[in-house]
């Protein structure tokens, strides 16, 4: 066995990893067996965190782009000592354990974001870089910088090759994210085969001509000094992010498979664990073995306490000089909101479009609520989402942050601030692109994470531009996804009812699915019951029988109003429900599901301007359901909703049929 206490250490890190994954009998040992010396390079002398607070806000943050060599960091977080245990590492992958497949930022202390999907960490750590300096720029004050850390994530080819990572590297670039570095593990193997079969470009130069700070270490598998050297470099160049190039051999140590994609993403098997064991002087013998001396020198906990002790008396010193200040910043930390934060929100009287209404609130909100933070993919003018406070730059200054036409980062980005913590961001564009930032999405509602999407021109009543632009799936799509509320308001002041849900929501991310065309006033301030997601806005003439329910969302709610007044004319005893949030409505009690739409009255029909598919839940296998079922075209909104049957019309016509 290896006498040196570094490559011990590195060895332990690499035998962890391999016990877990072939008593798993799952996982991928190519990555922890490489990068095991870059991983100790940074945690043992770079990396300042404190395992006995995960949470501590000052620390600096690791994220593991490559998520599927989560066993690297299940064996570094063991070692340094945060709360996962050698039983812990042993039940790798099984039901209930906190040591899951890819790692995942709500079930492991000291995992900084849920990984796996390739790119996603790497846009991740760009946000998160963002929020340290937005922070710093809000709260610190001369004489007294309480945020001040750096952001690490451990990239690999595949992620590099992602589209997300190009993107968030070019604004990562553009913005001189100095604090943000990445450690690339450069190891020129892909799942199926050597990286020459698909790609061979310089990497490094891509990066350099985003304005990345970039250098590389030849030596990745045992030059730990260089790869340590290479950091303190990176630390050092303040105006650019850096990216260190460290090339390495995938699956190192194992006899058969170093280098080779079979290390990649299958157990070496017993015999290559035993030989890869021996190759790297420990005992075959042995399984998740700690020797003594590398738990002593790996744990972090002794520097972590202290570092962590000298920031929060710095953190005294600036609460004593400006106190309200520090308030703010432990309230933000928190996920708090400042009390009155609501207190100006508008009331609408005139007809507005919803996207309209969405700016208006947003500029009241960011008055009252410094932590609110984002921006829009180049259409902030369109989004309305431009707030006031001057565009965020380079030096850190500005409140607006124009994201550029780079929607699967902006997701990404948001999804890292809020990982980071003590940020609220929002990010905007056309609905119809929330398909290029769906998979952020998609982490965002996995993890409970609070992000606000503002989606505007939501239907094909945006007219012009035609089917590219028009969604008409998108909705039942997004429905479709766990834990994520979908709100498409009636008008300004459903929208006013939606804003508040997003900013007092902390379980999951809320998606404003906004009009680009003006829309009547059609309820009162505040939209009473719009927060339950389904409420009655018109009912039967006082004394009638309940005969047919009309459901809408969004423009459509409008038009259902129109038909509620035909059909009370024809003496059909109608009910108009407006449905903003389905999933706000599903979530409320039994009974007051059955008091907005009865079971009795089966005659139902519902309106909105998308795919019908999904309305059976709410209409009935009786009921009738008027929508898009195809795609769109290029006229006039009000032609194309006249020319796909959206109209008072073909409402009145199929509640006349439910109830004849």
């Amino acid at each position: 066995m290896a006498t040196d206490l570094a490559t011990l250490s590195i060895n332990t890190i690499r035998t962890l990893s391999i016990d877990a994954i072939q008593k798993a009998n799952s996982g991928h040992p190519g990555l922890p067996l490489g990068c095991a010396p870059m991983a100790y390079a940074l945690w043992q002398r770079h990396l300042r965190h404190d395992p006995t607070q995960p949470t501590w806000a000052n620390r600096d943050r690791f994220v593991l782009s490559a998520g599927h060599g989560s066993m690297l960091l299940y064996s570094l977080l063991h070692l340094t000592g945060y709360a996962v245990s050698l039983d812990d590492l042993k039940a790798f992958r099984q039901w209930g354990s906190n040591t899951p497949g890819h790692p995942e930022w709500h079930e492991t202390p000291g995992v900084e974001a849920t990984t796996g999907p390739l790119g996603q960490g790497a846009a991740n750590a760009v946000g998160m870089a963002l929020a340290e300096r937005y922070l710093a720029q809000l709260f610190n004050r001369p004489g007294h910088t309480i945020v001040d850390h750096f952001t690490y994530a451990l990239v690999s080819d595949g992620d590099v090759m992602e589209g997300v990572a190009c993107e968030a590297a070019s604004i990562a670039g553009h913005l001189q994210l100095g604090k943000l570095i990445y450690l690339y593990d450069a190891n020129d193997v892909t799942l199926d085969g050597p990286l020459s079969l698909i790609m061979s470009e310089d990497v490094g130069a891509r990066y350099a001509a985003c304005g990345w700070h970039v250098q590389t270490v030849t030596d990745g598998d045992h030059n730990v000094d260089a790869i340590d050297r290479a950091i303190a470099a990176a630390k050092a160049e303040t105006a650019k992010p850096s990216m260190i190039i460290i090339k390495t051999t995938i699956g190192f140590g194992s006899p058969k498979k170093a280098g080779n994609c079979s290390s990649h993403g299958s157990p070496l098997g017993e015999s290559e664990v035993a030989a890869t064991k021996k190759a790297l002087g420990w005992d075959p013998e042995q399984f998740f073995l700690v020797p003594s001396e590398v738990a002593s020198h790996m744990s972090a906990r002794d520097r972590g306490v202290a570092a962590r002790t000298q920031w929060e008396q710095t953190f005294a010193a600036y609460r004593r000089e400006h106190a309200e200040l520090a308030a703010n910043f432990e309230r933000c930390l928190a996920g708090d909101l400042p009390a009155g934060w609501d207190a100006e929100m508008p009331a609408f009287t005139s007809a507005i479009a919803t996207r309209s209404a969405s700016g208006k609130i947003l500029g009241v909100l960011a008055k009252s609520v410094p932590e609110l933070f984002g921006g829009d993919a180049d259409l902030g003018g369109s989004t309305k989402t431009i707030v006031p406070g001057g565009d965020y730059d380079a030096a850190g200054a500005g409140r607006n942050l124009r994201f550029g036409i780079r929607e699967h980062a902006m997701g990404s980005m948001a999804n890292g601030m809020l990982y980071h913590g003590g940020i609220r961001p929002f990010v905007a564009t056309f609905f119809v692109f929330s398909d290029y930032m769906r998979p952020p999405v998609r982490l965002a509602a996995l993890n409970k994470q609070p992000a606000i999407y503002v989606w505007t021109h939501d239907s094909i009543g945006l007219g012009e531009d035609g089917p590219t632009h028009q969604p008409v799936e998108h909705l039942m799509a997004l429905r479709a996804m766990p834990n994520l509320a979908v709100i498409r308001p009636a008008d300004g002041n459903e929208t006013v009812a939606a804003w508040r849900y997003a900013m007092t929501r902390t379980d999951g991310p809320t998606a404003l699915v906004l009009s680009r065309q003006d829309l009547p006033i059609l309820t009162a301030a505040g939209a009473p019951g719009a927060e339950r997601g389904a409420y009655v806005l018109a009912d039967a003439p006082a004394g009638q029988p309940l005969q047919a329910i009309v459901i809408a969302s969004g423009s459509e709610v409008a038009l259902a109003m129109d038909a509620h007044k035909a059909l009370t004319a024809k003496g059909i005893a109608t009910r108009v429900v407006s449905m903003p949030c389905w999933e706000l409505f599903a979530s409320q009690p039994a009974a007051y599901i059955e008091q907005v739409l009865p079971a009795a009255v089966t005659a139902r029909v519902s309106v909105e301007a998308g795919v019908t598919l999904g309305w059976r839940e709410w209409i009935g296998q009786r009921g009738t359901a008027i929508g898009v079922d195809r795609y769109g075209a290029s006229a006039p909104g009000e032609v194309l909703l006249a020319k796909y049957g959206i109209t008072i019309d073909a409402v009145v016509g199929a509640v006349v049929a439910l109830t004849a």
